[in-house]
């Protein structure tokens, strides 16, 4: 029953549905990232804050040694960050990495398929590793085989697929264990561009199909604004230089090549702080953990 003194019972269904839209499940707290190399200190991000609520869809965009690389390894739990706060849906990645499991997806530059598993095999390893039951995860797996346009290809492997049909394939064992939270990085780079277009097609019909929170981590500007909901510019060390609202622009009839020009004017605008060279993962003498298998 809904007390008329304090709204009617649409008020209330209507004030948890924008409570649950709203919902954070991303979070960088005023983040710093440091590294050691031959004794020196390299700082990659600097004070990184940022914010992505439930179904939204991110892109990132920077330079080389931006530091996209570093915010993408502490969103995994691959590092820790020197200060401040990494959350994933509420949980420290690297604190307690396993707890994201089956919550947190990823879909690579490489598609990483095992070559003795045919497509079918490939698209449920996710769900294996899960531990889901044969039947039901093969079932899962032709689902979103077949919702990728693969339904002719599930015993096919690798060898005999093309590139853009083995990208969907990873995208399918991605999103067979129903991620929360999505992460493609720079999952479109090693196609060809008509290819990749419609792989990106196919990806963006899937996400509008359910409510995963999706960062692309990417190069291209073009790609980011077909893609995202919002686009970060980052620049070095780790900061956030602009911040494009794409679907606000979109409503208001700005065209995709305005949209783009304004992400590429902060992207030429951004100025690289002296004080911190350009440090990666890889030049640095911290290692990466490993993500569980």
């Amino acid at each position: 029953m809904i007390n008329t003194a304090t709204g009617s019972e649409s008020d209330v269904t209507m004030n948890q549905a924008e409570a649950t839209a709203k919902e954070t499940l991303v979070e960088f707290d005023n983040v710093v990232k440091e590294f050691t190399k031959t004794g020196s200190v390299f700082r990659a991000i600097d004070g990184l804050s940022i914010s992505i609520q439930r179904g939204e869809r991110v892109a990132i965009v920077g330079e080389t040694g931006s530091g996209k690389s570093t915010a993408l390894a502490l969103l995994l739990g691959l590092q820790r960050p020197t200060s401040g706060n990494v959350r994933v849906l509420g949980i420290d990645p690297f604190a307690e990495f396993g707890a994201l499991s089956g919550r947190l997806g990823i879909i690579f530059q490489s598609d990483r398929l095992l070559p003795w598993r045919t497509a079918l095999q490939n698209a449920a390893y996710g769900l294996q590793v899960l531990k889901k039951p044969r039947p039901e995860r093969e079932e899962i797996a032709r689902q979103w085989l077949d919702r990728l346009g693969l339904a002719a290809f599930v015993d096919a492997y690798p060898h005999e697929l093309s590139g853009g049909m083995k990208q969907r394939v990873a995208i399918a064992r991605t999103m067979a264990i129903s991620p929360q939270v999505l992460v493609a990085d720079e999952a479109f780079s090693a196609l060809d561009e008509m290819t990749a277009s419609s792989v990106r097609a196919d990806l963006l019909a899937v996400l509008a199909n359910v409510e995963t929170t999706t960062i692309f981590v990417t190069h291209s500007v073009a790609e980011s604004v077909e893609l995202a909901d919002r686009v970060l510019v980052f620049a070095r060390p780790g900061l956030i230089v602009d911040e494009v609202r794409v679907t606000d622009m979109r409503s208001r009839g700005i065209p995709a090549s305005e949209i783009q020009e304004r992400v590429r004017h902060g992207l030429r605008t951004s100025q690289p702080t002296a004080a911190f060279p350009a440090a990666t993962p890889s030049d640095l003498e911290e290692p990466l953990r490993e993500p569980a298998s």
